[in-house]
Formats: C-alpha cells, sequence, structure tokens
C-alpha cells in the first residue's frame, strides 16, 4: 500500500480481513506492530465504521478512508484495551490500523491519499 503525504510517498504493508471473523478479531492479541506495517479493514458499502480496542494491548492509530483512497480521519494512538467506541465520523470504506504514533511519524494526516487496488484511486 502506497500512503501519499506531502513528505513524499511510503510503503506500507498491509494484512487485508477478509472475513467477518478477521475483522472481528483485528490485531487482538498483538504485543508489537512495526511502523511499515498494518491491517486494512475493507467493506464494499461506504458506511460510518466503528472500531474498539478490546483485547489489543498495543496503542494504534486508526486511519479512516474514503472510498476515493483520501483519508477522512485519524483517531492517533487510541488506548489499549479500551471498549470506547471509535468511529469514522462519516461514510469511509476502510479503516487502515498501524502501530500508535505510526500516522505522525510517516506525515499522515486527514487529506492524504491512500493507494491500494482496492480503492478507486489504484494504480
Amino acid at each position: 500500500m502506497t500512503l501519499v503525504t506531502s513528505a513524499g510517498e511510503k510503503q506500507v504493508t498491509v494484512e487485508i480481513t477478509e472475513s467477518n471473523e478477521e475483522k472481528a478479531k483485528g490485531l487482538m492479541f498483538r504485543t508489537k506492530l512495526a511502523d511499515d506495517q498494518g491491517m486494512l479493514f475493507f467493506y464494499d458499502t461506504p458506511q460510518d465504521i466503528t472500531m474498539w480496542m478490546r483485547n489489543t494491548y498495543i496503542p494504534l492509530d486508526m486511519v479512516f478512508i474514503r472510498g476515493d483512497g483520501v483519508i477522512h480521519r485519524i483517531e492517533a494512538r487510541t488506548e489499549p484495551l479500551s471498549e470506547t467506541i471509535i468511529a469514522a465520523q462519516g461514510q469511509v470504506s476502510a479503516c487502515l490500523e498501524l502501530a500508535g504514533g505510526a500516522a505522525e511519524r510517516l506525515g499522515l494526516k486527514a487529506g492524504d491519499t491512500v493507494r491500494h487496488k482496492l480503492f478507486k484511486n489504484a494504480k
């Protein structure tokens, strides 16, 4: 996956959740995640995606992405093990989970673009 930021393009290796079971488990029980790795939750129909941190031991950045690959918003450094609902706050097609603080370190912000074959902007 390519992240297109004002600081340039960054490559991130992503695991893609393909089933509802994989979406439900996500990054639960993991104890580390490198800055250049993540998990992508993609939905065929845009929706106000909601996430939480149940059984997730590491802080995450949740990057909510529209169907055209534009980042809608980022919830940075989520609290491990929290059951507080984290919403996209708008119609999006995906959530990319990165290690907590990775979005800032990569220079990623709302309005930037993500390129991957699942999004309408794939090259």
